[in-house]
């Protein structure tokens, strides 16, 4: 069973590259076409330089932290910090008996 861990780890890689070209958009893409990135996968992917490659060299990576700040796209902020949602939980709330007679005792003061 130990001598098929080589050829399956090798697999999985050769997949896992060939998903991630598939599923990468063309603009993120380096220094050759999607296609031909394919290709390269395909054919090379047996001795893993085709991967190598693609991981290296092919698709644009984004730094630790980076997340997709300066790209367009707001960060996601946890609903208990976004003051947005909070405010929106305020206007959306129902009113409760008791709230109604407090408005009507301070409408009747005044």
């Amino acid at each position: 069973m130990l001598r098929y861990l080589p050829f399956l780890l090798v697999l999985a890689v050769w997949i896992y590259a060939f998903i991630d070209v598939l599923n990468t958009p063309e603009k993120e893409v380096r220094h050759f076409p999607k296609v031909v990135w394919v290709i390269l996968v395909l054919l090379f992917g047996e001795v893993l330089l085709g991967p190598i490659a693609w991981f290296v060299t092919g698709k644009k990576r984004r730094g630790p932290g980076a997340g997709g700040a300066g790209r367009g796209r707001t960060q996601w902020v946890a609903p208990d910090d976004n003051p947005e949602f909070l405010k929106s939980l305020r206007d959306d709330k129902p009113e409760t008996p008791d709230d109604e007679q407090k408005k009507r005792d301070k409408g009747s003061d005044s």
